[in-house]
């Protein structure tokens, strides 16, 4: 149960800037000005219910929390929450992310989780330009050009073009040794959740962890089909069971523009 809590919060994919999703950043691009277009914007909040085979046991967010400066940069603050549990289980995970407005790749991440018997916490602090990062006990390593983290993954897919029956790899999740991200585009579906009914497309990440994006969980994400790519529900197979995200409630941000920033 180490890596349940990542159910809405570890690593679907990277928009991908060009078919076989490799990317080359240069200087120009590192200081690039425009903000980049994105489906969601600055106060908008998703919340779901989290179940276990039929249980409800608790209960997770995702907000785009505002607008902050990381190394003179401005960046989305993104936070995930997901809290609840059963009586031989505690569940309680937090990650923020500060996602730059322009690359739309990670300045920061947090990760604040307890989860049964385990405890973590890290902070990252990611240089995109000298491509390296700095963890909160000191340790460093190197990173891929526009590097994400787990909790900006999920809001950078939903730029990204998916077809239906296409796989695509990346390589921008910040450990080298997680890469690719593998990505199957597998349907569209008609789903109904508490928040309503909703038009989506299915896709399926596979990342080299033990968790619930390993090959043999089996793991679904519905975005809806239009415009906004909301995540309106997340199913997977663990050892344990099935675990299934449903959105209760959206609230629509304000999108960004360069006017807004002074730009």
């Amino acid at each position: 149960m180490r890596y349940a809590t990542k159910v809405a919060l570890l690593v679907l994919l990277a928009a991908a800037t060009n078919a076989a999703g490799q990317t080359q950043v240069t200087s120009g691009e590192i200081g690039a000005a425009e903000v980049a277009p994105v489906p969601f914007g600055v106060g908008e909040r998703l919340d779901y219910r989290v179940k276990f085979g039929p249980l409800k046991v608790g209960q997770a967010f995702m907000a785009v929390e505002g607008v902050d400066s990381v190394a003179g940069h401005p960046t989305y603050h993104l936070r995930s929450v997901i809290e609840g549990g059963t009586p031989f289980y505690k569940l309680n995970d937090k990650q923020e992310s500060w996602l730059d407005v322009t690359l739309l790749a990670s300045r920061r991440y947090r990760q604040d989780s307890q989860q049964g018997s385990y405890e973590r916490y890290r902070e990252y602090e990611f240089d995109l330009e000298g491509r390296t990062y700095v963890r909160n006990d000191g340790a460093t390593d190197s990173i891929p050009a526009l590097a994400l983290d787990e909790a900006s993954f999920v809001y950078v897919v939903r730029a990204a073009e998916l077809k239906v029956g296409e796989t695509y790899e990346w390589n921008r999740y910040y450990r080298f040794d997680r890469n690719p991200v593998i990505v199957k585009v597998l349907r569209r579906e008609k789903v109904e959740v508490p928040a309503g009914e909703f038009n989506t497309i299915v896709v399926r990440p596979i990342i080299k962890t033990g968790g619930i994006f390993a090959e043999g969980g089996e793991a679904e994400v519905y975005l809806t089909d239009d415009e906004r790519r909301l995540l309106v529900r997340l199913k997977t197979k663990l050892k344990v069971g099935n675990i299934t995200l449903d959105l209760t409630q959206y609230e629509p941000g304000e999108r960004l523009t360069n006017e807004m920033l002074g730009r």
